[in-house]
């Protein structure tokens, strides 16, 4: 995935389309809800269920929305300590401040997504295709996205201990943002952009990836 001159992109992250009016909505797995205020607390199921156009506040344990689609959606404030997004359809959906323990976005297809002002302890990634997505001022324990398809992905005011980017596929995707005390494959950040000191401080991890012996 070749960058352009214009590099890096900015991601196009537009707010959720949300409705003036909500009804409280229970949930269930399946569900097929539209305009609904949802308010989630202990083992939620909503697998394979359908939101759109709804708001989502939480105290949970477990929240599963494995292969669900969500559609303007917004979650504020939301403190869960296991957040299942697997195989999950994500359109224009934004997840503003609150606590996630694990928020697994493994395999989804993501369209317009904004993590703001969360703190994270493991955000997976892995196998994503996701375009046009913002993480801003969040704090994150781990970060995985190998195996990841990421087109106009922003990070800003962001800090994670460990970033995992095996075989990640980037485009346009700025890195500049995120405060990493390490990568764990410096090879697989092309079509990334760093800044030089970023640069400096992979620089041991690139000349090991292709071969150089550095000694003093």
């Amino acid at each position: 995935m070749a960058r352009s001159s214009a590099s890096p992109v900015a991601p196009r992250v537009s707010p959720p389309d949300l409705p003036r009016e909500f009804a409280h909505a229970a949930a269930r797995r399946s569900a097929d809800l539209i305009a609904a205020c949802l308010e989630l607390d202990g083992t939620v199921d909503l697998a394979y269920a359908s939101l759109e156009q709804c708001t989502v506040a939480a105290d949970a344990d477990t929240v599963d929305l494995t292969g669900a689609t969500l559609i303007d959606v917004d979650l504020s404030g939301v403190r869960i300590a296991s957040l299942k997004m697997r195989d999950a359809s994500i359109r224009r959906v934004h997840i503003s401040g609150g606590r996630i323990g694990t928020l697994d976005l493994s395999s989804a297809r993501i369209d317009e997504l904004l993590l703001s002002d969360v703190r994270i302890d493991y955000l997976n990634l892995g196998a994503a295709k996701a375009t046009d997505v913002e993480i801003r001022d969040c704090g994150i324990r781990t970060l995985d996205m190998p195996q990841a398809e990421l087109t106009r992905v922003r990070f800003t005011g962001t800090r994670s201990d460990e970033v995992d980017t095996r075989a990640m596929r980037a485009a346009h995707v700025d890195l500049r943002g995120l405060d990493a005390s390490a990568f764990l494959d410096a090879n697989s950040l092309r079509g990334t952009t760093l800044t030089e000191f970023q640069v400096q401080q992979l620089a041991p991890l690139l000349a090991a990836g292709i071969g150089i012996q550095v000694m003093d």
